[in-house]
């Protein structure tokens, strides 16, 4: 089935659908993984983007039931140079095309992912408009002008939870009785740790989780008292789409937490943490998106090659406050990608740990935040 892929500023790629009759709408964003494709559906982080992968063929190993990042799809499409229909793999439930089809999520191929990344590379992330119906150019790309612009975008109300909910067993599940009437599981030896929610990867609470911790996760607008209520051992501050900036809700909670216990963020969790602390943020020309980012731990000089995914960052040069050091540089542009305070206990980063897809390099980030809880548990150890 034909179909129409057309930008903002007018430029045009022609290909074809292999989900169906399709329209829609999105920021157009690429990706270069080379594989973990059902990953980068599910991640919310996605949410409002329409994403294109590098690597030319897509669909080859199908799709499972364990590798999911949330609980749904989260892109708006996806678009690939050729789509495998015939997938081979033993964990292999489904075809990424049937995958999609049932969330009604429109994948598009033969599009020239090359010529399109190399034109947002040079012109930026843009507004982007497919559709199988619409084939005009001129409509087509009226249609993409008229869609939300990512800068000022609230993305995070559309990702979070609803409701407060425990990780059990691999899954989320429910608070019985709501927030007021919550009790930490009887579980020795585990930390409780509370997540708030703008848009979490599974994996990273796969990753808390293994590491002994129990894990609370609340929605994005829950406030600092609430908090303080459940008195976790921990704050994380997970990752999630569109402007830090927006998320007004969110950065005011975690000023109501600072220095109050320990806190960890990763993506945008991170970037809240910079705006809260005073800095500024903005948005970068094609954002970072992969598993082969450079980042730099300037505390140690180690290199690091980290699984991104954002289009937003941290201005580097607006964390005034002198007790904040500039921990991560990405060695591609320069940018900031980790931050840690010297006085309370409190650290984050740009990239993400966890992973999913992409190389495991940073997990041991997961490991300095259960050891930030116990040096805050037990300050004084005994020699």
């Amino acid at each position: 089935m034909k179909a129409l892929l057309a930008l903002e500023d007018g430029t045009l790629f022609p290909g074809r659908s292999f989900t169906g009759p399709a329209e829609a709408v999105g920021e157009v964003v690429f990706n270069t993984s080379m594989s973990g494709y059902q990953e980068v559906l599910t991640d919310p982080s996605y949410c409002g983007q329409m994403v294109t992968m590098t690597y030319p063929l897509m669909g080859s190993y199908g799709v499972n039931d364990e590798d999911v990042e949330s609980d749904r799809i989260q892109v708006r499409a996806f678009l690939a140079r050729e789509y495998q229909a015939y997938p081979s793999n033993w964990r292999s439930k489904r075809s990424l095309a049937e995958y999609l089809t049932a969330a009604g999520i429109p994948g598009l191929e033969g599009i020239d992912t090359r010529a399109l990344t190399r034109h947002l590379r040079v012109s930026g992330a843009m507004r982007g408009a497919l559709s199988t119906s619409d084939l005009d150019p001129r409509s087509l790309v009226e249609k993409a002008r008229r869609a939300p612009d990512m800068l000022g975008l609230d993305l995070v109300r559309e990702v979070t939870c609803r409701r407060p909910m425990l990780w059990t067993e691999g899954r989320p599940s429910p608070v019985e009785g709501g927030i007021e009437d919550f009790r930490w599981p009887d579980r020795p030896g585990r930390w409780r740790v509370v997540a708030m929610d703008f848009g979490v990867k599974y994996n990273i609470l796969r990753s808390l989780e293994k590491r002994g911790c129990t894990i609370l996760m609340v929605p994005a607008d829950t406030p600092g008292a609430v908090i303080d209520r459940l008195d976790p051992d921990g704050l994380f501050l997970s990752n999630g789409p569109g402007d830090p900036a927006a998320v007004t809700y969110g950065i005011a909670s975690i000023q109501n937490q600072l220095g109050k216990r320990p806190i960890f963020g990763i993506c945008l969790g991170h970037q809240l943490i910079g705006l809260a602390l005073g800095g500024t943020s903005f948005k970068l020309k094609f954002g970072h998106r992969g598993g082969n980012q450079p980042v730099k731990d300037l505390t140690t000089g180690k290199v690091e090659i980290t699984s991104q995914n954002h289009g937003f960052c941290v201005d580097m040069d607006s964390l005034e406050e002198k007790d904040v050091e500039l921990t991560h540089v990405n060695l591609n542009d320069g940018t900031l990608e980790g931050l840690v305070h010297k006085r309370i206990p409190l650290f984050s980063v740009q990239y993400h740990p966890e992973a999913s897809p992409g190389p495991h390099d940073a997990t041991y980030l997961f490991d300095r935040f259960i050891a930030l809880m116990e040096r805050h548990h037990n300050p004084n150890p005994q020699p």
